[in-house]
């Protein structure tokens, strides 16, 4: 039967008093108080008046994006709302774990700790850079890549916008290659690592180990990866999460994926801070419905339309 996809945002949703709205839900309050016990300092706080210089930081952002989205998921499943399948985009993908009843909450605050803190070593030891290409078909971003060293494609959004991740030099190499290919634009994005990528290889060693250190469950849910474009076992997950951080991110090929599934998904609900993977999935899929939570007028419309009641669900 067809259901309802929740997709989790990735690094980069994050902006200050991002949670803010989110106080006035009990669910909502609880998670940021779990989180600060196990953390050990207040990730609440940094999500409803942190700076964004604060929130930029590898090392905060990532658990701050986390525990946002979770908290706003805890609403929206209070309220009633069920989902069929529970994705995300590079890190989303830790939240829709827990959505799905694959890892707990406290382990994916551990791990999520432990990403980013070996993403921001690898980037501070080797470098790097990411940028968008607007405007050429995946195989010319590809071609563009391969024509010169140390650049790669790093995520496929969407029809038209692709992300290349690598050196310094690699990256604005294969950059002017697009250009000249055809692209609209290549924007720099504002990262300091080469992230999906395997320069990113002693990262995902270090998180092979905080991986190895928690436990995945059956779940309740299905959990779909973004860079597997499948939908893993539990006991393979800790490998495909460790692939994960040097694997590109192919959210477009995986929502094309679960449409052309034998139970799409009817509607989609994207949970936690910003917008960005709504408005990637209309340009994927221009009449399935779309929502997102990222402030108190949408969460709340996305509880009217997709609880009990609003029948969505």
């Amino acid at each position: 039967m067809a259901g309802t996809l929740i997709l989790f945002p990735g690094q980069g949703s994050q902006a200050v008093g991002m949670a803010e709205y989110l106080w006035e839900y009990p669910a909502a309050r609880q998670a940021f108080t779990e989180a600060t016990d196990v953390l050990g300092w207040d990730i609440g706080e940094l999500c409803r008046h942190g700076s964004m210089e604060e929130l930029t930081r590898t090392d905060r952002t990532q658990l701050a994006v986390l525990t946002c989205s979770l908290a706003a998921w805890r609403v929206l499943a209070e309220a009633g709302v069920v989902f069929t399948t529970a994705t995300g985009h590079s890190l989303g993908e830790y939240s829709a774990l827990v959505a799905a009843g694959n890892l707990s909450f406290a382990d994916a605050l551990h791990v999520v700790e432990a990403r980013g803190r070996a993403m921001q070593a690898c980037a501070d030891e080797r470098g790097g850079t990411m940028a968008a290409v607007i405007g050429l078909d995946n195989a010319a971003v590809e071609q563009a890549c391969a024509s010169v060293a140390d650049v790669w494609v790093a995520n496929y959004n969407s029809p038209g916008q692709v992300v290349i991740s690598g050196s310094i030099e690699g990256v604005r190499a294969a950059g002017e290659a697009a250009t000249a290919a055809g692209a609209k634009r290549v924007v720099p994005l504002p990262v300091a690592g080469a992230f999906h990528t395997p320069l990113m290889a002693g990262a995902a060693e270090a998180l092979s180990r905080a991986l190895s250190e928690v436990t995945f469950l059956a779940g309740t849910g299905t959990f779909f990866s973004t860079t597997e474009v499948r939908a893993p076992e539990a006991g393979e997950l800790a490998e495909v999460m460790a692939r994960q951080l040097m694997s590109p991110v192919r959210f477009s090929q995986s929502m094309e994926a679960l449409l052309q599934s034998q139970a799409p998904p009817a509607t989609a609900v994207e949970v936690g801070p910003g917008n960005v993977l709504s408005g990637l999935l209309k340009r994927i899929a221009r009449d399935l419905p779309v929502a997102s939570t990222g402030d108190g007028e949408s969460l709340e419309r996305a509880i009217e339309g997709y609880g009990p009641e609003g029948g969505a669900g």
